[in-house]
């Protein structure tokens, strides 16, 4: 299938565009207001735009990733609605709640929709899952998650060929916790398929100086009562332990390390709660969450059943937003 892509920043371009090429894929058109961001892809063959609705209106393209910053989801979102194609947007759905829910009016009837939360289709977390509703670790008992690294105020991932709009407080809609933590949200709910009931945010603003908040702990519950707990930040330095999941049983423990994040692999294992034996889980150390998330929204492109909602994402959006918005103006 033809894809487009608007916003050619680094993830999008050493990450998204190569997963959907490992999953099949073609990469037809890109679209991006920078004139250096459209110079790499014109080189190379593509079609480059400087809008998604010029890209749209060329007719080269079956589905639309938008990796914009995080205010400026809405226009091409809303481009894909009117046109028809299918749209996979990056999380947040946008930098605010209100651009979330005008995104969600623009999307009606039975266009395709899909937030990438990427880490719901990291092998490893899909194997945890399964390995969840088999009854492997019991009744869970509470989701701990630790996703974090260093992003300074001048921090950019091509050495200053891009600001890191990340730390700005209206392009992003935030900072750390924005940026980082609805991964882990949305991955709770994925494993558990139980969605949360109840979140609080604790934030700090502790290490550099931008605007925005550096780091945050999350703490939530599902409506059955399993805990959420997640450590997120831009303040830990990345040579650090820095990516762990874990999933707490009656009967045992499922620990996920170095599989959050953009890149393949990582490791899988199950403690035993009786013994304390510690077995490795089998999971595809080889197709990145990109590439897994790229051909699972073809699949659902091509008709095939599947998991991406924007009614779920939208409420997961509005609790995010509610206790995001209570811990800012502790901050």
């Amino acid at each position: 299938m033809r894809w487009g892509i608007v916003g050619f920043g680094w993830v999008a371009r050493d990450y998204m565009m190569p997963g959907i090429v490992a999953a099949g894929g073609t990469v037809t058109a890109i679209a991006d207001s920078s004139p250096a961001a459209r110079a790499h892809p014109q080189a190379d063959g593509l079609a480059a735009f400087a809008d998604a609705e010029a890209m749209l209106a060329a007719g080269l393209c079956d589905l639309v990733y938008v990796a914009t910053p995080n205010d400026a989801h809405v226009a091409p979102v809303r481009a894909c609605a009117a046109a028809g194609v299918p749209v996979l947007c990056e999380k947040p759905i946008a930098a605010t709640l209100e651009q979330a829910e005008a995104m969600a009016a623009a999307v009606s009837g039975d266009l395709l929709y899909g937030t990438a939360f990427d880490q719901r289709h990291h092998p490893a977390h899909v194997a945890m899952k399964h390995a969840i509703a088999d009854g492997a670790i019991g009744r869970p008992v509470a989701v701990r998650i630790v996703y974090a690294c260093w992003v300074d105020p001048a921090w950019s991932p091509d050495g200053g060929a891009h600001d890191n709009w990340r730390a700005d407080p209206v392009r992003a809609g935030g900072g750390a916790v924005i940026d980082l933590a609805l991964h882990g949200l949305d991955l709770s709910e994925r494993l558990l398929d139980e969605p949360l009931a109840a979140l609080s945010i604790q934030l700090q603003r502790r290490i550099h100086a931008y605007p925005v908040d550096d780091g945050g702990m999350l703490s939530g519950r599902t409506a059955s009562g399993v805990l959420f707990q997640s450590h997120v930040a831009y303040n830990c330095a990345e040579v650090l332990p820095r990516r762990r999941l874990e999933v707490l049983g009656e009967h045992g423990l499922l620990v996920a390390t170095d599989t959050m994040g953009q890149t393949a692999g990582g490791a899988l294992v199950r403690r035993c709660a009786a013994t304390g034996v510690e077995t490795a889980i089998a999971f595809d150390a080889d197709t990145s969450p990109f590439a897994a998330q790229a051909a699972a929204f073809m699949a659902a492109a091509q008709g095939r059943p599947h998991d991406f909602s924007l009614s779920r994402d939208l409420a997961l959006m509005r609790l995010f937003d509610q206790a995001y918005q209570d811990a800012r103006s502790c901050l």
